[in-house]
């Protein structure tokens, strides 16, 4: 059979038939640790007839997992996992990418220390900067937050939303870039850890707090605030690298 013709009835229904399925299909194995760093991929014949698709297909899913860093293509000794310092870990895909309902603890600590040394500070510059509209956006984030109930999602949702509103409302380029960074992992990270209804009704409360702040052109009190919604995610996260212990 000429490997870069695939029959029908040669593929398993189970198989990724498409592109960004060999991609997802192949990223996945990575990020698990089935292919571990310093390993090398299986020959891209072999990754032909794993997943039933033309050679093109497979060069075209490692050129885009090359693009995020995970892994590189060596002469004479095939396609290699990269450290895990190269990868791109808060590229939107990769983390879909990762498995649903994984919880990379390194990951959400590396998250939450960038917003630690950042997110005070967005917010006390966002109290003297941020325009009426801006003020009213944070706002109707902040009321999807409280309206949410039990969809996780949308809580989920709302609560990135809000920050992407702070962020911008600080009116400063750079951190307005990072939060745009972090946006997708911090998604990431909510959806983890917002299970819990009653963490939910205590991060409305302290969110609250940051709306109030700005309507006040307070700047302390913005920083205070910012300050307790992180503590409330460290609370968060600790709760659940325990759990997922325990899982």
């Amino acid at each position: 059979m000429n490997i870069n013709e695939a029959p029908e009835a040669q593929a398993k229904s189970r198989r990724p038939r498409v592109l960004p399925d060999v991609v997802r299909a192949i990223a996945s194995q990575v990020l698990a640790g089935n292919y571990p760093v310093g390993s090398t991929l299986p020959s891209e014949i072999d990754l032909c007839t794993e997943y039933s698709v033309s050679r093109t297909v497979i060069r075209e899913a490692l050129k885009t997992l090359a693009a995020k860093g995970l892994v590189l293509s060596r002469p004479r000794i095939g396609t290699v996992v990269c450290e895990r310092d190269n990868w791109n870990i808060i590229d939107p895909q990769v983390l879909e990418w990762h498995a649903p309902n994984t919880l990379d603890p390194k990951l959400f600590d590396s998250i939450l220390e960038t917003r630690r040394a950042i997110e005070p500070l967005v917010a006390e510059l966002a109290a003297t900067r941020a325009s009426l509209q801006e003020i009213a956006d944070l706002e109707l984030a902040w009321k999807g937050m409280e309206d949410a109930g039990s969809d996780v999602a949308r809580f989920a949702r709302s609560d990135a939303a809000f920050h992407q509103v702070l962020y911008g409302a600080c009116h400063n380029p750079i951190f307005r870039q990072i939060g745009g960074m972090i946006e997708t992992a911090l998604n990431f990270a909510l959806e983890a850890t917002a299970n819990s209804v009653d963490r939910r009704d205590e991060a409305v409360r302290v969110h609250y707090g940051v709306v109030e702040a700005l309507r006040m052109r307070d700047a302390a009190a913005a920083r205070v605030a910012a300050n307790e919604i992180l503590d409330l995610a460290a609370r968060d996260l600790a709760r659940a690298k325990a759990q997922h212990k325990k899982d």
